[in-house]
């Protein structure tokens, strides 16, 4: 096993979901990736070993203050990829 694959970083998976949550019915598959790639470069990477351990010790003002960047970093993501989508 990779060192690789004992590491994550927790602001994909809160990406992952607003994406999910603000997707339309246009959207493609590449469309929804691109907006995740570019949300997540807008974001500072916050990596940990055990899910378990993140949640435990993060507080409730902390994951309201991550999910409300991440919220902003979709939304400018969603912008700049309908303003540079691809032919």
């Amino acid at each position: 096993m990779s060192m690789l694959d004992t590491i994550d970083n927790f602001y994909e998976r809160l990406v992952a979901d607003a994406v999910d949550e603000s997707r339309e019915p246009e959207d493609t598959e590449d469309m929804l990736a691109d907006i995740m790639c570019v949300a997540l470069n807008r974001l500072p990477p916050r990596y940990y070993r055990h899910k378990i351990d993140m949640m435990f010790y993060l507080a409730d003002p902390e994951m309201n203050e991550m999910r409300a960047k991440v919220a902003e970093a979709v939304l400018h993501a969603r912008a700049f990829v309908t303003l540079h989508q691809r032919d």
